[in-house]
């Protein structure tokens, strides 16, 4: 008897594969990406994602402005950035590959809803002519399926409304994707039934087109070179991973820094802004770890309330993005002059003012160094990946509590929203650094100093015989009273500083990422810019040049070797998403000539910019 089984197609290895889903806002997009990353998470891959939102809530559907697209790029080795040139883009309309075909490697594949590519679309995505049906996309392998009635066919047992149906193109697509490049779908399902628990028939019907991707793609006649893909495991270090946002690293670093100083509230008061809002919705699921969040009616406020819980004791926590802490810096003189500690998140975004809402920058290292009135320092930090948010998250509070000062932790629009595997750390590794309150009344005043750390002591209101005031006018430093004595200012001034110059004796010194310690030259990077400057760095070395890299996370101050780390280079460059604001401080510090190597389109750095930039050096 003959048998009717369709011959199993061979499947072929790649070591990593970038994949952009692209569409408008409504078409789910984010959850398409989201879901595909949690599905490769459980095969094991390393990867890193990059979710890109357009500024506008809701703009006119089929737009290029209204595109919303989610990347990921995943592998088996050490995988560190989003990705560079495209492997598959998914594009649910035209205005989603006009925007995006540009990012294309040659040969890439592209999936596209036919169906969506009507005179109308293509005329509001700026075509004269259907690119389908000419020879404009010759370079690429194009998959040409009509998932909108793909689509309504799969749901259609479910009784969905046409716009109901249109709604699961996305879990058609996802579908599709998770077989092509053999992942599991159960994770998707089981949230797929979490989600709309309370809507069964919405629930059955994405299952279903989910199913339907999945099944077209197993079943249906494919060119003979596109096959479906099989991606390595990738190597890891024992123990217990998830998925992390540099959002969820710095909430769940804020409650461990919080259990590690041994107080009992934190108190995060903020204003909705992007792309920081969504720390503010993160910390207000984590009221059972003793957190607090109040949303204030501006940034000013939101800024005097967690001051103003920090003054009662509570660990103060505020967060916004470029305009809204512009906003915050008269508060942030008075945490300075009052001397409390204070937890800044800064989300960075293109500016000035407004600027690109939803597209990230690293253009507020100025204004969180030097963006108070008077000469008023504090502490400016800085993660490098998603999970260091974690890390430093919990650095931020340990400053704070111990030198009674404000530390800027500074995010930016990417890290805030795109995921990597995080390690989760043992609770018996974390740090511990509990706080003392003062409660002897003897010899207190307000501005008495610790000897070590310049730090004032840290007071409840409320404390017996402790009564004390404090306030933005200069204090006395032998008495806590408000003085307008000059040479007390010019004394208190210099203890100011000298306490946060001091926070340098305390931090790790400066470590060389990649390379040697000395050579023809170095790449200094900070935040968000880690992974392209490594890989790149890599490459490099790879083609036998004598190039090093090192990150900085203390940008105030910095650590105390970096001076003479960096002199021993011939040649320093200094990538960063902004005009060269690094270049600068580093340059006026330690009078090495570093150069600027900027990028300000509001997308991250490419692995292969800065591998160009290496070469033109060295």
């Amino acid at each position: 008897m003959a048998s009717s089984t369709v011959p199993t197609r061979q499947r072929e290895t790649r070591d990593s594969v970038v994949i952009r889903f692209a569409g408008d806002s409504g078409d789910g997009m984010q959850v398409t990406g989201s879901q595909f990353t949690l599905e490769t998470a459980l095969a094991g891959s390393d990867f890193s994602t990059f979710p890109d939102f357009p500024a506008e809530i809701r703009a006119p559907v089929g737009t290029t402005f209204g595109v919303s697209a989610f990347q990921i790029h995943f592998g088996g080795g050490d995988v560190m950035t989003p990705g560079d040139a495209i492997d598959v883009l998914v594009a649910m309309n035209p205005a989603a590959l006009t925007v995006e075909v540009r990012d294309l490697k040659v040969g890439a594949t592209i999936i596209v809803d036919t169906a969506a590519f009507n005179e109308r679309n293509l005329n509001k995505a700026g075509y004269a002519r259907n690119p389908l049906d000419d020879d404009s996309l010759a370079k690429y392998q194009v998959l040409k399926f009509d998932i909108t009635k793909l689509t309504a066919d799969a749901v259609k047992p479910h009784g969905l409304s046409s716009r109901e149906a249109h709604l699961c193109r996305n879990m058609w697509s996802l579908g599709l994707l998770l077989w092509m490049y053999g992942h599991e779908r159960t994770a998707t399902l089981e949230w797929l039934n979490r989600k709309f628990a309370k809507k069964p028939t919405i629930a059955a019907a994405n299952i279903a087109a989910l199913n339907a991707g999945h099944a077209f793609g197993e079943t249906a006649e494919m060119p003979e070179h596109l096959v479906g893909y099989v991606v390595p495991k990738a190597h890891a270090r024992p123990g217990r991973y998830r998925t992390v946002s540099g959002t969820d690293g710095l909430a769940w670093g804020l409650v461990a820094g919080l259990r590690a100083a041994a107080i009992d509230k934190l108190v995060f008061a903020g204003y909705p802004i992007t792309p920081a809002s969504a720390l503010l919705h993160t910390l207000a699921n984590l009221r059972a770890y003793g957190v607090v969040t109040f949303q204030a009616e501006d940034e000013i406020a939101a800024s005097g309330a967690a001051l103003g819980a920090s003054y009662a004791g509570a660990l103060g926590v505020t967060s916004s993005s470029g305009p809204g802490i512009a906003l915050k810096t008269e508060m942030l003189g008075l945490a300075i002059a009052t001397e409390l500690p204070l937890v800044v998140i800064d989300s960075q975004r293109a500016g000035p003012s407004t600027g690109m809402p939803t597209k990230a920058e690293q253009s507020d290292l100025f204004q969180a160094v030097h963006g108070r009135n008077a000469d008023a320092p504090l502490a400016v930090l800085a993660p490098a990946t998603t999970s260091d948010c974690f890390d430093i998250a919990v650095e931020a509070v340990r400053i704070a509590t111990k030198y009674m000062t404000p530390v800027i932790v500074l995010s930016d629009g990417y890290l805030a929203h795109a995921a990597e595997p995080w390690l989760i750390p043992h609770e018996a590794d974390l740090p511990r650094f509990p706080v003392s309150y003062r409660t002897d009344p003897e010899g207190f005043h307000p501005f008495l100093r610790d000897p070590k750390t310049l730090a004032r002591p840290w007071v409840k209101p409320g404390t017996p015989a402790l009564e004390h005031r404090i306030g933005g006018l200069e204090k006395d430093y032998d008495s806590g009273h408000i003085s307008y004595d000059p040479d007390n200012h010019a004394r208190m001034t210099k203890a100011r500083a000298d306490k946060i110059a001091g926070i340098a004796r305390d931090i790790p010194l400066q470590d060389v990422a990649l390379g040697n310690d000395r050579g023809k030259l170095a790449l200094v990077g900070w935040g968000s810019t880690f992974g392209a400057i490594h890989q790149a760095v890599t490459i490099a070395r790879g083609e036998g040049r004598d190039v090093a890299h090192i990150h900085l996370r203390y940008l105030c101050p910095f650590p105390r070797n970096l001076g003479d780390l960096l002199k021993r280079y011939e040649r320093v460059l200094v990538p960063e998403m902004n005009t060269g604001q690094l270049v600068k401080l580093l340059r006026a510090e330690y009078l090495v000539p570093a150069e600027p190597f900027g990028k300000v389109t509001g997308k991250p750095f490419r692995v292969t910019e800065i591998v160009q930039a290496i070469r033109n050096i060295v």
